[in-house]
């Protein structure tokens, strides 16, 4: 791998404008990357290779002459394959949509397009992002960097595989009940849900209408940071995006946590059965390193995660099989058959069942929002309680989802983080996810930071990449 990809996005960023880097040269480098790696790690569904190319000739000269987009200014960047990318295949890794391509772009894609971004192409997902990783599908699945043989999370799967391989610092994916966080968590990286409504979900497929979030994936918290500042805002058309000022999310990242009080809800990890003690000892071990920081960090009782979980599941099985059921009932083999049970499912769910589970939702946010988020400044909960499965271990069961503890932030739409806090005896990444009050993401990318300055999990890369550097050379 060149180093230009070991560069943030800042540093990139300054490269381009005193004109000692050319996002030519980077663009390159990511594609070389994507060449070496893809046949094994199938990050990518399509590459852009000349739009890329092209695309950042055109930024390096804009820059040279005086035209300056914002930070984000001939940056690589790869889009999970639910959003629209106008004249490129958005598949949606299902046959069901092999042959479409979209006039326009998603709302997110064009804000970082007007931003100069370069895009690379379109990154595997779980199928319609919803079921399991499974061959019946149109691409192949998606692998971790870190062991082949290992799942790299779903379902912006691909998102995650290609930042933690270092082939682009920054990647869109999308989140419903951990698809963003959850390949962060496997996979070593950073990944972002906003708060429901901060990013317009206009031209991404939809899975749940009431609980679909959109944000970016990265290697870290400040291409997190930057990625976010050029995406988030209000969009008129998703009637769902909030009209709430963005902040400057960067500006507090060097701010750290002294003084802060912040909340752990660490029982969840006593009531998950499969919990890793090992998981369990880098979490603890990660609160003592924001306490050592001058943060105050005491534990809270919430409700069981499994209340939280039925609930999401309950409102996501019923919206998606409202989105896929004519589909379902015309062309069931279109599907792969752990995406066509898990849609299947929703048709067997009550409306009175919908109902109470909306019900119950307003509850749990509350409790969140107001019982913790209204007396401390953060929240951190597990994001996954074990490593990376093996492909040849993904449960049978498509409801099944060992580990993840993504949901609860979905059903409140609180903004919420994951990111790296070491690497287990095994060697796969091991992580935690921050939460924060509704639109305030400026204060979870702050602890983010304030941990990640503290640490060195960001120095260290998978096999993958290093073999892709030493082939390189």
């Amino acid at each position: 791998m060149s180093d230009l990809l070991e560069r943030s996005i800042a540093d990139l960023g300054r490269g381009y404008r005193d004109g000692s880097v050319s996002p030519v040269a980077v663009t390159q480098a990511a594609l070389d990357c994507i060449a070496a790696t893809n046949e094994t790690l199938h990050s990518f569904n399509t590459v852009t290779a000349d739009l890329a190319l092209a695309r950042a000739t055109e930024a390096a000269a804009e820059l040279a002459s005086g035209t300056d987009l914002g930070p984000m200014h001939g940056i690589p960047f790869g889009a999970k394959d639910i959003y629209d990318t106008a004249g490129v295949l958005t598949s949606c890794q299902s046959h069901l949509r092999a042959g479409f391509v979209p006039d326009t772009n998603a709302h997110s894609v064009q804000l970082l397009l007007d931003g100069g971004a370069v895009l690379l192409g379109k990154c595997a997902t779980i199928e319609f992002a919803t079921g399991g990783p499974n061959d019946e599908t149109l691409f192949p699945p998606a692998r971790n960097p870190w062991n082949l043989d290992h799942v790299p999370g779903g379902s912006s799967s691909g998102s995650g595989a290609a930042v933690a391989a270092g082939i682009t610092r920054m990647a869109l994916g999308s989140d419903t009940g951990g698809s963003i966080r959850g390949p962060a968590a496997l996979c070593g990286t950073v990944g972002m849900k906003p708060t429901y409504g901060r990013v317009s979900r206009r031209g991404v497929f939809p899975l749940s209408y009431t609980m679909d979030h959109c944000g970016p994936l990265s290697w870290t918290v400040e291409d997190s940071a930057i990625a976010l500042n050029v995406i988030a805002g209000f969009d008129p058309h998703d009637p769902a995006c909030a009209d709430v000022p963005v902040p400057d999310y960067t500006a507090d990242l060097g701010k750290g946590v002294a003084g802060m009080k912040i909340a752990v809800v660490d029982h969840w990890l006593e009531e998950d059965e499969s919990a890793d003690p090992e998981v369990t000892k880098a979490l603890h071990a990660a609160l003592d390193v924001l306490r050592s920081r001058g943060a105050t960090v005491e534990p809270v009782q919430l409700s069981p995660y499994k209340l939280f979980h039925a609930c999401g599941r309950m409102i996501v099985l019923s919206e998606c099989y409202a989105i896929h059921e004519h589909d379902l009932i015309e062309r069931p083999e279109k599907y792969g058959r752990p995406t066509r049970e898990r849609l299947m499912a929703g048709a067997f769910v009550r409306g009175s069942e919908y109902v109470e589970a909306l019900r119950l939702r307003r509850e749990l946010a509350v409790e969140v929002n107001n019982a913790v988020l209204g007396t401390y400044d953060a929240l951190i909960a597990p994001a996954s309680t074990v490593t990376a499965g093996r492909f040849d271990a993904v449960p049978d069961d498509p409801l099944k989802n060992i580990g993840m503890m993504t949901a609860p932030f979905n059903v409140t739409g609180s903004p919420a983080m994951s990111m790296c806090i070491g690497y287990h005896a095994n060697g796969m990444p091991m992580s935690m996810q921050i939460v924060g009050r509704a639109f305030d993401e400026a204060t979870v990318f702050r602890v983010g930071a304030a941990y990640e300055a503290a640490t060195a999990w960001t120095n260290h890369r998978p096999a993958i990449t290093r073999a892709t550097a030493a082939a390189a050379e």
